[in-house]
């Protein structure tokens, strides 16, 4: 028998920064994502974020691939998003995603971390979080790395 206990923070922007996920409609989305992931069997432990960007902390079971399981959410959530007349800013995601991988003692600190994101915002760029992320996962600054 076989366990795993897969946890990945997953982070993606909106295509050219748009502001598109505004507070007042963002649980439209986030139901979505909700749905989405009970249908593929993907656990989700948390979600929210800014108007340019998502934060998902999920567990997928390890015969999901994480790559197809976040290609196949941007395509189906942009298109709900592309139909919902509360998002018509919405221009697409931008290309890629940060993915990060953590232990079930790390999971009350995601959480709150996600559950405090426009909190967080409101002292630290999305910039400035990305790159420290990237430092402290030994990761170098490399331009393509972030958001254009």
């Amino acid at each position: 028998m076989s366990f795993t206990n897969l946890y990945y923070h997953i982070v993606f922007h909106t295509k050219h920064n748009v502001m598109a996920i505004v507070e007042e409609h963002e649980r439209i989305l986030y139901s979505y994502i909700h749905g989405f992931c009970k249908n593929n069997g993907v656990d989700l432990v948390r979600i929210g974020g800014m108007p340019d960007h998502i934060h998902m902390f999920v567990v997928i079971p390890p015969q999901i691939s994480l790559s197809l399981f976040v290609q196949q959410l941007k395509v189906s959530s942009s298109k709900m998003l592309y139909e919902n007349a509360h998002f018509r800013g919405f221009e697409g995601w931008q290309n890629g995603y940060a993915a990060f991988s953590y232990s079930i003692r790390d999971v009350e600190m995601i959480v709150n971390y996600i559950k405090n994101q426009k909190e967080h915002h409101k002292h630290v760029s999305f910039r400035d979080e990305y790159r420290a992320w990237l430092i402290e996962n030994g990761i170098s600054e490399d331009a393509r790395y972030f958001p254009k």
